[in-house]
C-alpha cells in the first residue's frame, strides 16, 4: 500500500508552495462547493476543496497533481478549519497524494477478485517499464501505487490511472494502455475486452435479455 506520510516539511518545501492560492477558476469552485452547506458548516466543503487543490497543483506541475502542507494549510485556513483535521482527511482516503506524482498516476487494484484474475501480471508490466511503487519514474510520467478494491470485480482485473478506469486488462492490454498515455494520445476507458460494454457476462447477457435493446415488462412472467 501507498505511504500515507506527508512530504517532509523542508525549506524547500516552503520555498516553492508557501503562497500557493487558488487561482480564480479553483477559487470559484471552491466557493459554490462550500455554498452548497449550511451556513456555519463550511468545514464539510474539506474534501471537495482538498480535490480541487490537487487538482489546480497538478496543473502547475503538468502531473497528476498532490498536496504539498503548505497547500493543505491554505485549505484549512480557507474554511476556518484546524490543520490537523484536514490532514486527518488527506491521509485518510486515498485519492490524495501527499507526495509527488507523475504525470499519470497508476494505481494497480491487488485485492482477491483482481489477484485472482491477474493482477500480479499487471504488477510486472508495470515493472518491466521501469515504474516502481510510490516513486515518480525518471521521465516523470508514472507513479506506480497498489491500491484496495475500487469496485470493478465483475471486470477484473483493473487499474485507475488518474480519473480513469481500465478494466478486463491483461499485460498485453496494459501495455496497450500505457502506450497511448506515454504517446500523448486518451485510450478507451473501461472494459477492454472487445464486443462487451460494461459488466456484462462474457459472450452476451444470460438473463433479461428482452431488455437489451428496449423496456419490457416481465411482470406478467412472474
Amino acid at each position: 500500500m501507498a505511504d500515507r506520510a506527508p512530504a517532509p516539511d523542508t525549506p524547500e518545501l516552503r520555498a516553492r508552495w508557501g503562497d500557493w492560492q487558488f487561482d480564480a477558476d479553483t477559487k470559484a469552485k471552491a466557493d459554490r462547493a462550500i455554498a452548497r452547506y449550511p451556513e456555519g458548516r463550511q468545514k464539510s466543503a474539506v474534501m471537495p476543496l482538498l480535490d480541487l487543490a490537487q487538482r489546480q497543483v497538478g496543473q502547475e506541475t503538468d502531473t497528476q497533481g498532490w498536496l504539498p502542507l503548505p497547500v493543505m494549510e491554505y485549505v484549512a485556513d480557507y474554511i476556518d478549519m484546524p490543520v490537523i483535521r484536514v490532514l486527518e482527511v488527506a491521509t485518510f482516503y486515498m485519492m490524495y497524494n501527499l507526495t509527488p506524482v507523475g504525470k499519470y498516476h497508476v494505481q494497480v487494484c491487488g485485492t482477491t477478485p483482481c489477484m485472482l484474475r491477474g493482477s500480479d501480471a499487471l504488477f510486472e508490466t508495470c515493472r518491466k517499464r521501469g515504474m516502481k511503487k510510490g516513486v515518480v519514474s525518471e521521465d516523470g510520467l508514472w507513479t506506480l501505487t497498489e491500491v484496495e478494491c475500487m469496485g470493478n470485480c465483475a471486470t477484473a482485473p483493473m487499474v485507475q490511472i488518474n480519473d480513469g478506469n481500465y478494466e478486463d486488462l491483461t499485460p498485453e492490454r496494459l501495455d496497450a494502455v500505457l502506450d497511448a498515455l506515454a504517446a500523448g494520445e486518451q485510450p478507451k476507458e473501461g472494459t477492454q475486452e472487445p464486443g462487451r460494454h460494461t459488466s456484462e457476462p462474457l459472450g452476451g447477457p444470460t438473463t433479461l435479455k428482452d431488455m437489451v435493446d428496449a423496456n419490457h415488462d416481465y411482470r406478467s412472467e412472474w
